[in-house]
């Protein structure tokens, strides 16, 4: 990808590949990625990723908003949930959850054609985020990837089917 970018500058491209190789290295080196204890998120925290994944997808294909927007308006109506009862553990967490089935919500329509696949999506997404509670712990990206994972298992379910 990099050397395309740069296709006629090979030394930026190489030196880009080694900064980033760099970058990782130290990373797993000195950052502390393991962990010893594993933890499951709670059941009823997870099964706000399917509730977020419908109306981010309901929001961008019935009223038409688009999905950056439609993800945008979904996360920013979850964040002020905690405000219900801010000692509560359990409404403080919703928001990450709705805020994860919003990735899957905002899926192409030429990759989730319907409200089903949709569900379908949120679910796995739920049931991944159930496992890896202690996982990507201090690395951004987690609800995306939870979110692209939910998607790409879905997608490759209705594609044997079919």
């Amino acid at each position: 990808m990099v050397l395309e970018k740069y296709e006629s500058e090979t030394f930026v491209a190489v030196a880009l590949l080694l900064l980033i190789s760099i970058t990782m290295l130290l990373g797993y080196r000195y950052f502390d990625l393991h962990h010893e204890a594993y933890a499951y998120e709670n059941i009823f925290v997870v099964l706000w990723v399917p509730v977020g994944a419908v109306i981010c997808y309901l929001l961008n294909v019935s009223v038409g908003l688009g999905s950056v927007l439609s993800a945008g308006i979904t996360g920013t109506l979850a964040s002020f949930l905690p405000l219900i009862n801010k000692k509560s553990e359990y409404i403080n967490k919703i928001p990450a959850a709705i805020y994860c089935g919003a990735f899957i919500g905002m899926s192409s329509l030429k990759i989730t054609p319907s409200i089903g696949f949709v569900v379908a999506a949120g679910m796995v997404g739920s049931g991944i985020m159930l496992l890896s509670k202690n996982l990507f712990l201090g690395i951004g990206g987690k609800l995306g990837t939870v979110a692209f994972v939910g998607v790409v298992i879905v997608s490759l379910i209705y594609w044997f089917i079919k």
